[in-house]
């Protein structure tokens, strides 16, 4: 890095660019709020201009106000085109790694910290493969209910405050990094999940895949009994099934919660239960009808 000062630049896109036809002196459709990377190509392209020339281009290049250049496989920048960036204040790196191998590690970086994102209450786990992130009003066991899904194998993402981003189409859920691996249990206080039960109980992130609430049972009379219907939520303009279950005192939610990811699970596959039930009836008051 050449310049400490640039680093207050901002990047507007999140997503690489190659110069090679800004540097050949084509600046139409000049991607400039991009990072800009220089790979054996377009170095070698440089080096063959004329020193006027090749100080005109990346002058320009640079006026139009990119965020930063970037130099792969560990090329030494020319000595004039890293005194241009000095002047104006844009830094220059230089990267090992090949260019397409940065590109692509770049990209899903930039991709991550551009993605939007929001901050929901509940404990997100990944139960059998399933991310799953339940809800529910304070004192409905939300903890509890993590607490015996970690037992059977489950692990945790998040309690409480759970980021949620959306990646590409894709939601992924994680937790703030303070309170990672920790868990508010009523009656107990905070309790580390990996001391408790070792490291394979904690997820650094999950993909979010279906949304459970917690319900007094005395709601349970509202909620769908069949499973033919199952409504959505809409999360940062993604559909994710969400699913009401309901609670009372002696009830394994921990097993419902299990079995819900299980029923997600086999419906991905092709395979709905609810709907298989419904087939089989439908066909049995066929022949009835029938006879």
């Amino acid at each position: 890095m050449n310049n400490p000062a640039g680093l207050t630049r901002n990047i507007s896109e999140p997503t690489i660019n190659r110069p090679g036809l800004a540097i050949a002196g084509f600046f139409s459709y000049f991607a400039n709020k991009r990072i800009q990377v220089l790979g054996s190509a377009e170095l070698a392209y440089l080096k063959k201009l004329p020193m006027g020339m090749r100080q005109s281009r990346i002058q320009r290049m640079f006026r139009l106000g990119v965020p930063c250049l970037v130099f792969s496989r560990d090329q030494e920048p020319p000595p004039e085109i890293t005194q241009l960036a000095n002047e104006l204040g844009i830094c220059v790196f230089s990267t090992s790694l090949v260019t397409m191998k940065f590109v692509n590690a770049a990209t899903i970086i930039l991709e991550n910290e551009f993605a939007d994102t929001i901050t929901v209450h509940g404990c997100m786990l990944d139960v059998k493969g399933v991310g799953v992130l339940i809800r529910g009003k304070s004192g409905m066991g939300k903890s509890e209910t993590a607490l015996g899904l970690i037992e059977r194998g489950a692990a945790l993402v998040a309690d409480d405050m759970v980021y949620v981003r959306n990646i590409g189409g894709e939601l992924l859920a994680n937790s703030p990094d303070l309170s990672r691996g920790f868990m508010e249990v009523r009656g107990l206080g905070i309790v580390n999940i990996p001391n408790l039960f070792g490291h394979k109980s904690l997820r650094n992130n999950k993909r979010l895949d279906i949304v459970i609430s917690l319900r007094p049972s005395t709601e349970e009379s509202s909620l769908d009994r069949l499973g033919l219907e199952r409504e959505n939520l809409d999360i940062l303009g993604e559909k994710v099934i969400h699913v009401e279950l309901s609670v009372a005192p002696g009830r394994d939610t921990a097993r419902l919660v299990e079995v819900a990811a299980m029923d997600y699970h086999l419906k991905q596959l092709g395979i709905d239960m609810a709907a298989e039930f419904n087939r089989r009836l439908m066909e049995k008051f066929t022949k009835e009808e029938n006879h």
